[in-house]
């Protein structure tokens, strides 16, 4: 449930309004679900002898990792400034979502195999992959000089890339380093 707080700079409280305010405030859940706090703010010039605008209202949101705010959206109708800040606060949460869900990519984890055939003398052999395609290495591809450590069976993580001859293996670390 969204915590809202609703100030008044010189204008008239009136259940009309705050109930505006909450039905706009509702909303804001369809452009991102994980808003923490709405705080409204209504002014009206200060000094104000006739009666009416012009209003303004801002609003701020509180989301996890910022704070999303909308400066000063001013009409002659209270009713219109409140639905303008709140369009500029939807299209506002609309780019933050956008930019959350681009930054967020799940982190590739480097492909594992097995080591299926080595020839020492040489200084190769070749890697089962994950979904049953060989792979060539050379020793220089297995990090830490940990070739003459490696055995058939043995689980590596790898990095592969295309090779003369078809994919190698590059970057070759043993699965318990």
């Amino acid at each position: 449930m969204l915590e809202l707080q609703i100030k008044l700079n010189e204008v008239a409280d009136s259940p009309d309004v705050e109930s505006y305010i909450r039905e706009r405030a509702a909303h804001l859940d369809d452009f991102y679900e994980s808003i923490l706090t709405c705080r409204v703010i209504l002014e009206a010039p200060v000094g104000h002898h006739r009666k009416g605008g012009p209003f303004e209202v801002k609003v701020d949101l509180d989301v996890p990792g910022a704070v999303i705010t909308v400066n000063r959206q001013s009409a002659d109708d209270l009713h219109v400034a409140i639905r303008n800040a709140f369009d500029a606060a939807g299209r506002q949460l609309e780019d933050y979502a956008r930019r959350q869900r681009e930054e967020w990519v799940e982190p590739e984890k480097p492909p594992r195999g097995r080591v299926v055939r080595l020839f020492p003398e040489e200084g190769f052999g070749f890697l089962a992959t994950e979904d049953d395609r060989e792979v060539y290495f050379h020793r220089n591809s297995v990090l830490d000089g940990g070739f003459d450590e490696l055995k058939t069976g043995d689980e590596v993580r790898f990095a592969e890339e295309e090779g003369d001859k078809g994919p190698q293996a590059s970057s070759v670390i043993p699965a318990g380093r």
